[in-house]
């Protein structure tokens, strides 16, 4: 079947369509994506503007019509920490629900959590052991940890790379104190959640998801992506620390001429490369192996795994 996955995330909203059927490997059939930066559209009181709404709205009309033109049978629609987090989420979701005739899900942190999860055991198989999924997005750090498909223990915080930039960083290069400030704040919120995943033992395998690790691994060496997902990328933590304090130091446009850093998401690379610094040291983990799957995938795969007959 041919389904369609529409993620309003808090820099991008995306629709991807896939062929799948249960038992197979999704293939990507198209992708069509807007760099709307919802959470920058909340206000003071933590509301999601009318514009921001209305440019929400707009997309997904449009990726509607996308989706029909591509033969979608079936289309997922979930929404991450920017919508979730905003006072006013659920009725812009019901707004856009009555326009658009798209219901769009809220999915909670720790969901986030297990269906990226979900998506890594699936990727990497049994063999992989107990697995740690570590995964930054825009708004929150998402941790994982199990033997099985769904995790034994999934953790959300409010520790997203675009969050952080706006919450913590007043101007580009990033101020020293500034940088001091939020390691101390990061590590500190982290520290608080180590004994939750320790407890069920020392992982096998530790996973690394998201467009800040790709990028970061990428700058420590890691292979480009247009090499294809099946070539193996490993984030190193001693790469990782040289580059956490030179990421800060660099300006927007430095960071942007680094390999495989988008210019829209570098101004967000030097909060992200902390919370990926101070999460390998807490967990004591010396490398993560990047998987190309993630969220997108493990809503896919739970669609899937739904499907009778």
């Amino acid at each position: 079947m041919r389904l369609g996955v529409l993620d309003v995330g808090s820099n991008t909203v995306h629709l991807l369509v896939v062929d799948a059927h249960r038992g197979a490997r999704p293939l990507p059939a198209f992708s069509h994506k807007d760099d709307l930066r919802l959470a920058a559209h909340l206000d003071e009181d933590g509301r999601l503007s009318a514009d921001g709404e209305t440019r929400l709205r707009a997309f997904i009309e449009e990726a509607l019509q996308v989706a029909e033109d591509k033969g979608v049978e079936d289309l997922v629609a979930f929404a991450t920490s920017a919508v979730r987090d905003a006072a006013n989420g659920e009725e812009v979701l019901d707004r856009i629900r009555t326009g658009t005739g798209v219901g769009i899900s809220a999915l909670s942190g720790p969901d986030e959590a297990r269906l990226t999860f979900l998506a890594v055991r699936r990727w990497f198989g049994w063999s992989a052991g107990r697995l740690l999924v570590v995964d930054i997005g825009g708004g929150s750090l998402e941790i994982a940890t199990g033997i099985d498909e769904d995790p034994d223990v999934a953790i959300s915080l409010p520790l997203g790379a675009g969050r952080l930039t706006r919450d913590w960083f007043t101007a580009d290069p990033v101020p020293a104190d500034e940088v001091r400030k939020l390691r101390k704040h990061v590590r500190a919120e982290i520290a608080r959640h180590v004994g939750e995943v320790a407890r069920y033992g020392v992982p096998d395998f530790a996973v690394a998801t998201s467009k800040t690790f790709k990028q970061l691994a990428r700058i420590g060496g890691a292979a480009s992506t247009s090499d294809g997902p099946y070539q193996r990328r490993v984030l190193r933590h001693s790469d990782l620390t040289e580059w956490a304090e030179k990421l800060a130091g660099m300006p927007a446009d430095g960071r942007a001429a680094l390999p495989g850093v988008s210019e829209r998401r570098a101004s967000q690379l030097p909060a992200g490369a902390i919370v990926a610094d101070a999460s390998m040291d807490l967990f004591g983990l010396a490398e993560l192996e990047v998987c190309p799957w993630a969220l997108r995938e493990g809503v896919i795969l739970r669609r899937l795994d739904m499907i009778t007959g």
